[in-house]
């Protein structure tokens, strides 16, 4: 009997084959959202010199000792010092600069006092209280030494990333090529989109989800078009795909019938089959295999089970082809809204939506369960797991969840 496995054991298996799609080179304003190919180090502290952290003057210290509201000391000042500028004058005995904020502080300076805490004019300032040595002078490299780790190889860029590369002056950056993923829809039943539909015909909507979900999680892909059931067909499409793909997916004939194709496509093309099975509901059937490096996965036709199969065992190989060092699914435990009851041989696999329900999160499945449930997916962020055979849950009982 062929041998049933597991979806993380499937992922797995994958996942060893894999590895990151080359590297480019992006202006950094294109980088958002890719993964980078090589460590971020800075090359200038932050910030570079030691500045003000707000508006107020710069002095010395030693020259407020004594200083009280019925005697204060006064200081005369030496000049304006605005963000982006350097100041003109040391500050010595007797003397003070009025700073803005990050704005360098002056030679010989050794403290800040806010405005606030002052009586001033244009030509001196009147200190009431003793101000230390070193008060609120904010130190070069206070936030960021030169030579420190800013980010890791397949890190992904975000917003606050781009900002601390663009603030160190890196025009740009050394990240992975979005991975190329073919989608091939199989069947004769199916029908492009823009023609009057014809009887007995659907709609390659697959396709589209696929493609959509593979765009939002950083790959690259590109609709193949519609094979008709036929294994030499088939087989001739994905060797054309595999051409100029780091990965083919096809959605039908995953199944054993009479038209299900995608075993004898792949021993067509001389590929290894890794597996053609996964114990797992709905999505189970499901076949991967290598060619050449590259990975053909052949997922379910129907709709609900070829986008779970995806996320389930498709989707962290994606995430590996782009270079991210966190390509497995993230996880966490939930409660269940309400009861459920079905019990199965295998895990099943949910969708639903998160809900915050007094500082606790909640799984809220969508009404409804088949294979075919691509209605029951819109709205959902998760997908839950309900391990083989488990007893019936209550509602509060904890269940695992993958983000969608």
């Amino acid at each position: 009997m062929e041998k049933i496995i597991s979806a993380a054991q499937a992922r797995d298996m994958i996942l060893e084959l894999v590895s990151p799609a080359g590297a480019e080179t992006l202006p950094l304003a294109e980088s958002v959202g890719r993964v980078l190919a090589e460590d971020m180090r800075a090359v200038l502290s932050m910030p570079p010199f030691d500045c003000s952290p707000y508006d107020g003057f710069a002095l010395r210290g030693e020259d407020t000792v004594g200083a009280a509201p019925e005697k204060p000391i006064v200081l005369k000042i030496t000049e304006e010092i605005p963000a982006g500028k350097s100041a003109r004058y040391e500050v010595s005995e007797g003397f003070a600069a009025k700073i803005l904020t990050g704005a360098p502080i002056p030679a010989g300076a050794n403290a800040i006092v806010k405005y606030e805490l002052t009586k001033y004019s244009d030509t001196q300032v009147e200190i009431s209280t003793p101000v230390a040595p070193n008060s609120d002078v904010v130190p070069a490299g206070k936030d960021i030494k030169a030579g420190s780790l800013l980010a890791e190889t397949g890190d992904t860029l975000t917003a606050p990333l781009i900002a601390m590369a663009a603030a160190q002056g890196f025009a740009a950056l050394k990240v992975y090529r979005k991975p190329a993923v073919t989608i091939l829809n199989t069947g004769t039943e199916l029908q492009e989109l823009g023609t009057a539909l014809e009887e007995a015909k659907i709609y390659n909507s697959n396709a589209y989800m696929i493609a959509a979900y593979l765009s939002l999680k950083g790959a690259d892909p590109f609709i193949g078009g519609i094979a008709a059931d036929d294994p030499a067909v088939i087989t001739a499409r994905i060797r054309q795909l595999l051409e100029r793909s780091d990965m083919v997916i096809t959605t039908g004939g995953a199944s054993g019938g009479d038209y299900d194709w995608a075993l004898r496509a792949a021993e067509l093309l001389g590929s290894r089959v890794l597996f053609r099975k996964i114990a797992m509901k709905p999505g189970g059937s499901m076949l991967a295999a290598v060619k050449d490096e590259k990975i053909l996965l052949s997922l379910s036709g129907s709709p609900g089970a070829a986008v779970i199969g995806f996320i389930m065992a498709g989707l962290p190989c994606v995430y590996k082809l782009s270079g991210k060092k966190n390509y497995l699914p993230g996880s966490f435990l939930v409660h269940l809204a309400e009861p459920y009851d079905k019990i199965s041989s295998v895990p099943l696999y949910i969708p639903g939506k998160l809900e915050i329900r007094e500082g606790n999160a909640f799984f809220i499945r969508s009404k409804g369960e088949s294979s075919g449930m691509g209605a029951l997916l819109p709205g959902c962020d998760v997908i839950a797991e309900i391990p083989e055979g488990c007893s019936p849950m209550k509602a509060g009982d904890l269940i695992r969840v993958f983000m969608i």
